[in-house]
């Protein structure tokens, strides 16, 4: 008769597949709360302690770490010096292992947990007993998920958990040990900024229906422990799958909302801001960061921070939106919007700001470069007016557009007035073309550039640059400053009569 060996701490779905072996004449072999819970069904179960011949000991740690209970896992049957051993020592195999571990990650990203409690969510028996069978994936089945219980099952019934299909199980369960000790070595190397290993462990989130072209497939991956994801505490309500641009482009415009606790709207196209805005409602909001660049806001992402209502809705609905992300929606709302079939509409239950201490990654050859998120909110402080004074209305746009241009990729300039953009120019590899770029934005929608401000993520090395903008009207720059020709570009602004503060700090993004 064949044995199971089942010892899981999610006991979610362990019911059933229980059942479901013993009725197929497994003999069930189970330790601690597992076995009192398949004894409360009414399961025939052997206790752990019965094979092994000792009790449990230091609280429960040490339960399953026998040869009893491993040289039944990694035995391999087609060697008979393995089996003699067996036999001398008369200990039985095991032909299924169904093990889930002590759930570390959700236990170490709670709030106020002591380091004692997650050392203790720290499993020791339970990998062992997984890598074992994972191992022996010739001879053993190892379930290490809920999820796998009805794949596992129906095999079972119908005669087919061959080679294939537990070599296929030992690759899952490889991963969720390699998964299981990344998360405990990413915690223990919390207190180091770059450790001299960094474990990264991401689980799949879902499928996308292609990567940034037709051609390219594409998935959505989450980090393992993280406190938060892109998606976390987003409901979709309604239109298409989310793509891979999409979810590209809602982390940029989800970067920049984060800069605005006032009503606020921000639109992006390309991982970029082409119209943000503040104002006193979100309805106001919307139209003023619509205006600002309304050809590049076709087929854009959106995200309001205030509640949509019918109203609100149904002008939305107007217009050409690919993903929408508001906090709440009313049922006028959702109705209007519902009748763009593709527009994606996404409820966000998320309030906290963004996670403290999160590391940015970009792929290169055979690598990662890793550095610190750039998420710190500049402090006007700390800033320095250079030259010119400055109303509180043009301090006000002046820092409105540095903390948007810290989300353009650079070259980055953002020109603002009013608390709206009116001109972004973005990634061009020259920063007067940025300039420039910007400027005939703003005036190919009409906009005013007479007492517009101007902010550079990084600084002008020649004047020609704020030359172009000072010739437009803007009447005060915000950039770091650093470069050896400072004194230049300040001279050309004192002399177009305008101001100019420098931050010190550069915000580049490429």
């Amino acid at each position: 008769m064949p044995r199971a060996l089942v010892s899981v701490y999610d006991k979610d779905g362990i019911d059933d597949f229980a059942r479901g072996v013993a009725e197929l004449g497994w003999t069930l072999v189970s330790s601690g709360g597992t076995a009192a819970h398949l004894e409360g069904l009414g399961l025939d179960v052997t206790p752990v302690e019965e094979v092994t011949g000792a009790p449990e000991m230091l609280g429960g740690r040490v339960k399953t770490l026998h040869p009893r209970i491993h040289g039944g896992i990694l035995a391999r049957r087609d060697i008979p010096e393995d089996m003699e051993a067996l036999a001398a020592l008369e200990i039985e195999t095991f032909e299924l292992v169904c093990v889930n571990l002590y759930p570390f990650t959700s236990v170490a990203g709670q709030r106020g947990v002591t380091e004692l409690e997650v050392v203790e969510m720290i499993d020791v028996g339970g990998p062992s007993m997984l890598r074992a069978a994972a191992k022996n994936f010739a001879h053993v089945a190892v379930v290490t998920s809920p999820s796998q219980y009805e794949r596992v099952l129906a095999l079972l019934r119908d005669d087919a958990l061959d080679v294939d299909a537990r070599r296929e199980l030992a690759r899952e369960a490889f991963a969720v040990s390699a998964a299981y000790d990344a998360s405990i070595a990413a915690w223990f190397a919390e207190t180091e900024r770059f450790p001299e290993r960094l474990m990264i462990s991401l689980e799949k989130v879902t499928d996308l229906s292609y990567g940034e072209n037709p051609h390219q497939a594409a998935a959505y991956y989450r980090e393992v422990g993280a406190r938060r994801d892109l998606l976390s505490r987003v409901e979709q309500l309604g239109g298409k799958e989310l793509s891979y641009n999409n979810l590209g482009d809602l982390e940029g415009a989800r970067r920049v909302i984060r800069e605005f606790e006032l009503p606020a709207v921000v639109i992006v196209k390309h991982a970029n801001p082409c119209g943000v805005a503040v104002a006193g409602t979100i309805a106001e909001a919307w139209e003023r960061a619509l205006e600002a660049d309304p050809v590049s806001a076709f087929g854009c992402v959106a995200i309001v921070n205030r509640h949509v209502d019918g109203a609100l809705g149904r002008r939305l609905a107007e217009h050409f939106i690919e993903v929408l992300l508001a906090p709440s929606y009313d049922d006028d709302a959702i109705a209007a919007l519902r009748e763009k079939k593709s527009l994606r509409i996404l409820a966000d239950g998320e309030r906290r700001r963004e996670t403290p201490g999160e590391r940015d990654y970009r792929r290169v050859l055979g690598g990662l470069l890793v550095q610190d998120r750039d998420s710190d909110v500049d402090d006007r402080e700390s800033m320095e007016l250079a030259c010119g004074t400055l109303t509180e209305e043009q301090w006000g746009d002046l820092l409105f557009a540095w903390r948007v241009c810290k989300h353009v990729s650079s070259n980055a300039i953002v020109l603002a007035r009013e608390l709206r953009t009116v001109g972004v120019g973005a990634g061009q590899m020259s920063r007067v073309d940025s300039v420039r770029i910007a400027v005939e934005k703003a005036r190919a929608h009409g906009h005013e550039l007479a007492g517009a401000v101007l902010a550079g993520d990084a600084f002008f090395p020649f004047a020609d640059g704020p030359q172009l903008a000072l010739d437009a009207g803007i009447a005060a720059i915000i950039q770091p400053g650093g470069s050896r020709r400072d004194a230049e570009v300040l001279a050309a602004v004192e002399a177009a009569g305008a101001a100019m503060v420098l931050t010190g700090r550069r915000h580049f993004r490429h």
